[in-house]
Formats: structure tokens, sequence, C-alpha cells
């Protein structure tokens, strides 16, 4: 297992570049400022008396430099994310890396036919399952909706089969505030109470408090501020595209969006002075021909690769997107794309890196069996970030000394002794065997290996991570579907 591993190796920005960006966002938030829905009133009022200006007239609100500098500082440097098995706690500071699931898919691929069809909550209960057994997914955010249930029995049902299927550090993502307080009792009873809870976070909340360019959406900015108030770590999603809803060039979109960022950090800390945000950009591409969102282009890659310098540049946590592709099922084509932005979002040492897992088609598909194949794809990225031991014993002088001239290594300890730790033979799926027994076993390819893992991981028995009293606790209380 590959986890929390340092990046920040691939910096696409210079220093001053990452200056210029952030000067020319703090310059958007004082002259073009931010604009407002209808219903944040009360929060708008905590704003002005924080020393926010408000247009109401033109329903704007520009921040002074000095503001936003102030509650930068307030937020904390570093995020611990809890699981509850204890292995996967998710230290979010520096250049650690972790990565993921996420989105919310409304088809998936049938394990057995192939074909896309609607998502079900047995879909995400099962996801959460593979995600729990797969080592190189380090979290799980919800993947899908859930097309088979009722809108006021989603968010309670979305929150109990996540954290019924996995042990590792579940993020919520819910319709309304009171979605949100659903989850939040679901997850205080299975921790034992707010309080224990509050002292380690097994779930945090992400919610897209901003429609891009430039406008906060109220709903989601009440789900923020109240999780933030229960002690609930929240990243502050906000996912523009460039030449749609952000500039066409990648300099002008990360200017935007940490504009965004900036804002919403700084509303957080105004409202709720201490809270647990998280450094949400994640910056897109439009395809201009078809308007529609292009989740494998490179630049994807290297636009959400430089969102970690400049949350680094403020000193906060970040939340981050890669291994997205346009396939629309598991083939040579979502093979690069999601290698690519892995790769260079994770090497640029993001910390929240979700979406990592498992989807297809931008988005709107997830496949079981992409899963499996992402899960290798995250562990040999996760070994080229650890890099090359470089020290006495992996120099070898000795033993090289010892083979010496025309000799060979089979038969040395030293061999035997590296033979795991320094080649990555892969994590269950990669085929390296010869063409005869490759042949032998049936010529299966990465997809269908993968099925078959898949498979052999949802027949396994059941590990419920809601004990049986509070499980029944729980179902007293909310009308649990799954």
């Amino acid at each position: 297992m590959f986890m929390g591993l340092s990046g920040n190796q691939y910096r696409p920005l210079s220093k001053d570049q990452i200056e210029a960006i952030h000067e020319t966002s703090l310059r958007l938030l004082e002259k073009t400022g931010f604009g407002y829905e209808d219903g944040l009133d009360d929060v708008i009022s905590e704003l002005e008396a924080a020393g926010i200006k408000n247009d109401a007239v033109k329903r704007r609100l520009t921040f002074p430099r000095e503001k936003i500098d102030a509650a930068v500082q307030k937020a904390p440097d570093q995020v611990i994310l809890y699981s509850r098995n204890g292995k996967y706690d998710l230290d979010l500071g520096e250049h650690r890396v972790y990565l993921g699931t996420g989105g919310a898919a409304v088809r998936i691929l049938d394990l057995e036919s192939g074909t896309a069809r609607p998502t079900t909550l047995k879909d995400l209960y099962q996801l959460g399952r593979l995600a729990d057994y797969l080592d190189n997914i380090h979290f799980f955010l919800r993947p899908c909706v859930p097309n088979d249930i009722p809108p006021e029995a989603y968010d309670s049902n979305v929150a109990y089969s996540c954290l019924k299927s996995t042990g590792k550090h579940v993020m919520v993502g819910v319709n309304d505030v009171n979605g949100m307080i659903q989850a939040h009792r679901i997850a205080s009873l299975v921790a034992g109470g707010d309080e224990k809870l509050r002292e380690k976070p097994f779930i945090s909340m992400t919610s897209g408090y901003c429609i891009s360019p430039l406008k906060l959406c109220s709903e989601p900015m009440r789900i923020i501020l109240e999780s933030a108030k229960r002690g609930i770590p929240v990243a502050l999603s906000s996912a523009p595209m460039s030449g749609s809803n952000a500039p066409m060039t990648m300099a002008g979109t990360l200017a935007q969006v940490h504009a965004e960022q900036l804002a919403g950090i700084t509303i957080c800390q105004i409202v709720v002075p201490g809270s647990k945000s998280i450094y949400g950009a994640i910056p897109g591409m439009a395809d201009l021909s078809s308007m529609r969102y292009v989740g494998g282009a490179i630049e994807h890659g290297m636009m959400n690769a430089a969102i970690h310098q400049m949350s680094n540049h403020i000193n906060v946590p970040n939340y981050n997107s890669c291994g997205l592709t346009d396939s629309k099922l598991p083939d040579i084509q979502a093979g690069w794309e999601k290698a690519f932005t892995t790769m260079l979002v994770a090497m640029g040492g993001s910390n929240f890196i979700h979406h990592a897992a498992g989807m297809l088609e931008s988005l709107m598909t997830v496949s079981y069996e992409q899963y499996v194949i992402d899960n290798e794809i995250i562990g040999y990225v996760c070994k080229a970030m650890k890099g090359i031991d470089v020290d006495p014993e992996h120099l070898a002088l000795e033993v090289i000394d010892a083979v010496g001239p025309g000799g060979n290594y089979f038969t040395q300890g030293h061999t035997l002794q590296h033979l795991r730790s320094e080649f990555c033979y892969g994590f269950g799926l990669s085929d390296r065997s010869s063409r005869e027994k490759w042949e032998d076993a049936g010529s299966k390819d990465a997809r269908e290996r993968a099925r078959e893992i898949t498979r052999q991981v949802l027949e396994k028995d059941e590990v419920s991570y809601i004990p049986d009293p509070v499980d029944k606790k729980i179902k007293e209380e909310f009308n649990i579907l799954i």
C-alpha cells in the first residue's frame, strides 16, 4: 500500500507565475467582486460587520486584501481526515498525496452485460465495498447518484451506504442543509456521539458553494457553513471550465478559480473562525465545438497540478481532481488519459485527489472494473512518487564487488532481500506472463481480468462497518432502503 507520499516533483508554475496569479485574484476580489444569490442575508450581514463591502444594488461583495490575508491566516495549514479502521487516516498538509473516488455519475457499466444502465443504491454500496478492498484507493467519496430512491431519502441513504460499506474516510455530498444534518446525525450515531465525531471526524463535506464565475450559491454555502460549525472538515468546491464559465486561457482560469477559493475561505473563516477549510478548486476544460466538459484533457492535469501550488502558496490543504476520461468504457483511451492526469496531479503534490478511480465519460458513468484498473494506475503513480532510494545498502557496492565482472545476481541474498520492494509487480491486475501462458489462461485483456477480480471481491463475506445496535438505531430514525 502506497499512501501519503510526498509530491511536488512536478511544478508547472514558477514562483513569479504563482505571485502573478495570486495578485490577479486579489485584484479581482477587490474590484470585480463576488455576486450572490438570495437567501444569504444573515451571512452577508456577518461579512459586512467584518469589513467586507457589499453593494446591495448590484448584489456584489468586494473583499479588501487585508481582510483576505487575515482570514486565510486563520485557516488551518493541516487537516486530518480520519478513518474508522485507523489504517487510512489522511494527514492533509505540505505535499502529502491521497487519491480516491468521487463524482455523481448517473450511469454504470453493468458488471455482467457490460452495457450502461442507471445507477442504484446497491451499486453505491457495492462500489464502497470494492473501494474498501483496493489498497491504493485511500478514501471514499460517493461516486454515483442512486436513481432508484425518492429524493427525500437520498442524503440519508447515501451517507448510510457509504459508512456501512467502508472503514476508510468518507467525504459526503448532500442536496441541502437538512440532508447535511441527516448525514451528520448518522455519522454521530456511528461515532458514539457528536463530540467523538468532532474529535476525530471520519466524514467530511464537499459542496459547490460557487457558481463560476464569481457568484455564491446560497444552499451549498449554507451546507458548508453548517458543516463547519459542527466541526466537519469542508472542501470548498468550485469547478470552472476554460472557455465556458472561465477564460479560455489556463492562466486566466487559474486566476479566477483562485479568487473563488480565496473568497470561500475568507467567508468560512469570518463566519466560523478556525474552521477546517480545504481549498477545493478543480478547474476543467470545455470543448467549444460541443460545449461538453472534457475530463480527459491533458490541460486538466496541468491546471490541477498548478492548483496545489496556489493552495500551498496560501498554506491551505487542497482538494483536487484527476483520473477522468472522455472514453465510454475501460479501453486504451481511458488508460492513457487517466495515467497522464493522475501522474501530473499526484506528482504536483495535491492532497485530497478525488475522481481518481472508476470514472468514465467525463463524470457521467462509472464502471466496477475501472476501479480495479485505476487501483493499478494509482499504485504505479505512487511508486514513481516514492522515488529511488540511494544509500550504501541500495548502492550495493559490496555485492557488485563480490559478483565481479561477468557474474550474475540471481542467487545473491541482496537480490532476494530487495526483490519485492525495488520492482513493482503490479497490484493483482497487470499480466506479465508469456504469450503461451496468457493464451492458456483464456487470452483475457485487462478489462476482463479486472471483472474477475471485482467478482471475487464482491463474493467475499460482507464486512459491516456499522455495529448491529447502531444499525438498528439508524434504521429506527431514517428510512434506509439498501
